[in-house]
């Protein structure tokens, strides 16, 4: 894409720094809230049933309009994209802030999707540009992915910090400050790229049938704790999801601009990275949200704790992304180093599945800490990076859309099932005559085992679907030359000198 790559090596780095602001602000929303919600019900009167809305509004919007955000960033110019996301986000995070109704702030919450859909869509497809290949491209997935996977535990620590100093309004209008600086400095550092124009690719049908879609999936999950996963709506809304993507599907063979070229879809990279995606932020979402619960309604701590509880994660997973991940995919592939994250995954979600009613912070949650921070930091670096590698150029935006589509969906519909099943647990238990607190544990128990499943499905699809992969492009090292003895031993002819048995003659990632 013209004039998406800054002119100089230290230009690129302060893209990155911006690029990160902007995602470090959605990715914080996303989890901030969390903590806040007993306040934020009791401060604007919201029933049970309505305060799921909070929530639920701000993820429709965004999953709903990733992949129309990200294609629309290829086609209009990401740049342009990237800052009006940036404007909307923050212009709703100040009517969030400022709001003095429930109504109000669920408006203000899917304004919030919008704008966050429309920032995060095309920060991958922008990163790639800017770091086209190489070692420099393994630092910059570990740096973004360092501060997507720390922000989100972080949010957790700064919901409790600010609601217990502040109230529930300061972890909405936190954003204005940071929303308003990574404006101006998208506006300074970003340089502008024309994108291909609303004439190629502006398929207008296409993107209504994949936005109803989407939307309507994801309000079906989220909404399926309460209606029930075998009621009427939720098995009429899911199929119409259903349909409509099925449309979408047939209209994007046929149309001669399509929203999503089918060479995307199959790619085995592309589509196995989504997948296991998919499945790893299921089982990884389940312990951000039902873990808090668990430190909070069963070891009994406060908010501020809770958020001081969930630190080692975050320090851990930057520590490992910033320093170490981008060598390791260098020397080992990004497929061993994915395998590896995500067999910590699972192992930290089983040993999870075992924390007791009587547990304790020290023996039964922060080594889950220390080994899921471990896991997400290796795992995430290299699944972003296999999830880019086949993109082209012109379709950075919408790869990018469709990778942060499928995080948000698997969040969405890991949360949903695992909490409907800890839910369910609970009540089984608490009818058989066990205490509140250990029909908690049980719960908590049933979704966290269910989460290690999930995440061993993630392994299982990364070990099947991720196979091949390029040889990675390092500079070769130096042989020496081979002495011969005088008289005795001559140089083989008719034999390449470099090519031994076993030894990759393909050097193209």
């Amino acid at each position: 894409m013209d004039g998406v790559v800054a002119p100089s090596r230290h230009s690129r780095w302060t893209a990155l720094a911006v690029l990160c602001a902007g995602t470090l602000m959605t990715v914080l929303d996303g989890s901030i809230v969390t903590v806040a919600m007993p306040a934020i019900q009791s401060g604007l009167g919201f029933s049970p049933a309505g305060l799921a809305w909070v929530v639920n509004a701000y993820l429709i919007a965004f999953a709903g309009l990733l992949l129309l955000a990200g294609r629309l960033g290829d086609l209009i110019g990401r740049r342009r994209m990237f800052v009006s996301g940036l404007a909307v986000f923050t212009v709703a995070s100040l009517l969030c802030g400022v709001s003095t109704s429930s109504g109000a702030l669920i408006a203000a919450r899917f304004a919030q999707g919008i704008g966050g859909a429309m920032t995060s869509a095309v920060v991958l497809g922008m990163l790639v540009a800017l770091f086209p290949e190489g070692r420099d491209r393994a630092r910059a997935i570990a740096v973004f992915s360092a501060v997507g996977a720390a922000g989100g535990a972080l949010g957790t620590f700064l919901g409790g910090a600010l609601t217990s100093a502040l109230g529930w309004h300061s972890i909405f209008l936190i954003n204005l400050p940071i929303g308003v600086a990574a404006l101006i400095a998208a506006l300074r550092v970003l340089e502008n790229d024309r994108g291909q124009g609303l004439g190629k690719g502006a398929d207008y049908a296409g993107a209504v049938l994949v936005t109803a879609a989407l939307m309507l999936g994801v309000h079906t999950i989220v909404r399926a704790a309460d209606r029930g996963w075998a009621s009427t709506p939720t098995l009429g809304f899911g199929a119409l999801s259903v349909l409509l993507l099925a449309a979408f599907a047939v209209r994007q063979v046929y149309a001669a601009d399509p929203l999503l070229r089918p060479r995307l879809l199959r790619s085995r990279t592309l589509a196995g990275a989504n997948l296991v995606q998919l499945l790893m932020v299921a089982g990884m979402f389940t312990f951000q949200y039902l873990g808090a619960l668990y430190i909070q309604r069963v070891l009994g701590f406060d908010e501020l704790l809770t958020g001081l509880a969930f630190l080692p994660a975050p320090v851990v997973i930057g520590v490992l992304m910033l320093g170490f991940s981008a060598r390791l995919t260098v020397r080992f592939g990004p497929r061993r180093v994915l395998l590896a994250g995500l067999a910590l995954i699972v192992a930290g979600l089983a040993l999870l599945g075992r924390a007791p009613a009587d547990g304790t912070y020290a023996m039964d949650v922060l080594p889950v800490m220390l080994l899921l921070g471990t896991g997400f930091g290796l795992a995430m670096p290299a699944l972003t990076g296999l999830a880019m590698a086949d993109a082209r150029p012109e379709d950075g935006g919408l790869a990018s859309g469709l990778f942060n589509t499928g995080q948000v969906v698997g969040g969405a519909l890991g949360l949903a099932v695992t909490a409907a099943l800890a839910s369910g647990r609970t009540r089984e238990l608490l009818g058989a005559g066990d205490g509140a607190v250990p029909a908690l544990s049980g719960g908590y128990q049933l979704a966290f085992r269910t989460a290690a499943g999930v995440a061993a499905m993630a392994l299982l699809a990364a070990a099947v679907l991720l196979r091949t992969e390029g040889p990675r492009k390092e500079k070769p090292r130096k042989k020496r030359a081979r002495t011969v003895k005088s008289g005795t031993e001559k140089p083989r002819t008719g034999e390449p000198r470099t090519n031994k048995p076993g030894t990759p003659t393909t050097h193209t990632g």
